[in-house]
């Protein structure tokens, strides 16, 4: 383990990795010495980005998969190990939110978070495992989030997706640890993306949103995280670095959950 933290030689799959945390994350593994394959839901985002990394000097594969949809995503993992190799590295990224008041959400609603948050994870997971018994190494990374932790208004479905999430990442490195295989969780905290941009937008009058000036005050670090921030964490927990780190969550969130707030 000369360089424990390189990742030269490995094939990292992270779902829906064409924007935001996913694509930081494999633009990371990239410099690490990672071969990076994505997927997304949309040939359009696909294509984005491609392009994306590009631009960053990366050679990205793309392919349209819908990771709900199992026998999509067996066929997407044959024909990454077909024309890339086998998954050394699965990050499980791909994610939805609805926020929407529990008493006012519908059941389908509900329904498709658990989904694409935790039934989708289970299901790729599930498609990797065997190449990476095979191989005899493995590292499956699930972004579990603090709402694995802590529960919010109007997230009801997302906060028991990603509780489930934490459970299950827990439960695939109980089954296959014993296989080289480590499964462990990152878990970020309010990290500005454009799926928390309206949470940010300044109010007529120039204003911080109030959702903004809460997460400022409950975090120690004064700041909402950027996605490059869980790189550094995401690589390690992609690299021989973590070898027995194992059923564990990651949790990068500027000290948040460490902090109980400042007295008013």
């Amino acid at each position: 383990m000369n360089h424990p933290f390189s990742l030269e030689g490995k094939t990292a799959l992270i779902t829906g990795a064409s924007y935001g945390i996913g694509f930081a994350i494999a633009a990371g593994f990239a410099k690490a010495g990672a071969t990076i394959v994505f997927n997304d839901i949309q040939p359009e985002l696909v294509n984005q980005g491609i392009a994306a990394y590009k631009e960053l000097g990366i050679h990205a594969a793309g392919y349209v998969c819908d990771v709900t949809h199992e026998e999509q995503v067996n066929e997407l993992v044959a024909k990454i190990e077909k024309e890339i190799g086998t998954i050394d590295i699965l990050v499980n990224n791909a994610g939805i939110i609805k926020r929407i008041p529990m008493v006012e959400m519908s059941a389908a609603e509900f329904r498709q978070v658990i989904d694409v948050d935790l039934n989708a994870p289970f299901i790729v997971s599930k498609a990797v495992i065997p190449g990476m018994i095979k191989k005899g190494h493995g590292k499956i990374i699930n972004i579990c989030s603090m709402m694995s932790e802590l529960g919010r208004e109007t997230v009801s479905a997302y906060a028991a997706a990603k509780g489930g999430l934490k459970m299950l990442t827990r439960n695939i490195a109980s089954e296959y640890g014993e296989y080289n295989i480590q499964c462990n969780g990152l878990g970020p905290g309010y990290i500005a993306t454009p799926q928390t941009a309206p949470l940010r937008e300044k109010q007529a009058d120039g204003s911080r949103h109030p959702f903004d000036s809460f997460i400022i005050a409950k975090t120690p670090a004064a700041r909402w995280g950027t996605a490059e921030d869980l790189t550094g964490p995401a690589i390690f927990l992609a690299s021989e670095a973590s070898n027995f780190v194992n059923g564990h969550i990651l949790y990068v969130d500027g000290g948040i959950l460490a902090y109980i707030g400042k007295q008013p």
